[in-house]
C-alpha cells in the first residue's frame, strides 16, 4: 500500500487520485507520520454503473396527472 503525506496529498491531490484509480491500490494519508486516512478505488461493479438512466423502468404507470393523489374525505384538517 502507497503512503503519503498530507501536504503531498494536498498539493498532488488529483494526480494520486488518477495513479491510484490507474494501478487499483489503496493510498494511506497520514499526519505527522500516523495514519489519517485511506483513499481506496470504488470496485468495479460500482465504477460501471452511472446515475443517468438508473431509475428507467421504475416509474408506475399514471393515466390522468391532473386528478388528486387522495380523495378530499381522506384529507384531515388541522383546524
Amino acid at each position: 500500500m502507497k503512503t503519503v503525506g498530507a501536504s503531498e496529498y494536498k498539493a498532488r491531490c488529483l494526480r494520486l487520485i488518477k495513479q491510484m484509480n490507474q494501478d487499483r491500490e489503496p493510498v494511506t494519508i497520514t499526519n505527522r507520520g500516523h495514519p489519517a486516512a485511506i483513499l481506496s478505488p470504488l470496485p468495479e461493479e460500482a465504477r460501471a454503473s452511472s446515475i443517468i438512466g438508473a431509475m428507467r423502468g421504475t416509474v408506475l404507470a399514471y393515466e390522468d396527472p391532473f386528478t388528486p393523489a387522495a380523495e378530499p374525505s381522506d384529507w384531515v384538517s388541522l383546524r
